[in-house]
């Protein structure tokens, strides 16, 4: 029998809580975008969903495509490369649609300002089918206002070094009603020893 960690690999734990809530069920169509190495999508793939997703960094998607092609060896090689593309999640290539998920794990904070970040989240719920839901992790000043240094616009630098695109609960609400969005699950953030903060924020699409 595989151990837990040979089952779900480095899943991330909250992507693992939807799994566990029934929402990401057998025979979903899930699309990953910017999927790294398919940390989140080894357990997908082994179990048979029908898996997609998208890097800017080809050596990444290449990881994925060897990754799908030992446990899902199911799918023809013609079907691996065009199921795992090179392309920013602000310009995916996928159809309207066409996923019953869409997961979007630590990327929208590399969004340089206002207009790239809407342009990504955009792009997710285009390829989103009615009913189904969007899970996104992402870097926030909740819990961190007071020890983050404000760069410009949105961007702000933690303790931790890195500058990023950071939301607050105004700006993910004004975004979810934007989108006629309703939560799946209320807004959830985990400060990391007061270095950075990291929040889940899951949508339902009407």
């Amino acid at each position: 029998m595989p151990t837990l960690q040979e089952q779900f690999g480095q899943i991330d734990i909250y992507l693992f809580d939807q799994l566990l809530k029934g929402r990401i069920a057998p025979g979903m169509t899930i699309v990953d975008a910017g999927c790294g190495s398919g940390r989140n999508i080894a357990y997908l793939l082994r179990e048979g969903y029908d898996v997609f997703g998208c890097d800017v960094d080809a050596r990444e998607v290449d990881r994925v495509r060897q990754l799908a092609r030992k446990l899902a060896p199911s799918l023809a090689a013609a079907n691996i490369s065009s199921n795992f593309r090179v392309e920013p999640v602000q310009k995916m290539s996928f159809a309207d649609g066409c996923a019953d998920v869409v997961i979007c794990n630590t990327v929208l904070h590399f969004a340089k300002d206002d207009a790239e970040f809407t342009a990504m989240l955009d792009e997710l719920w285009r390829v989103l089918k009615p009913g189904g839901l969007l899970f996104a992790r992402l870097g926030s000043t909740i819990g961190m206002e007071s020890q983050v240094e404000h760069v410009q616009g949105r961007r702000y630098k933690s303790p931790d070094g890195s500058e990023r695109y950071l939301v607050d609960d105004a700006v993910l609400a004004a975004h979810t009603a934007r989108l006629s969005a309703e939560l799946a699950d209320p807004v959830k953030t985990t400060v990391v020893q007061n270095l950075r903060a990291m929040t889940t924020w899951v949508l339902r699409k009407k």
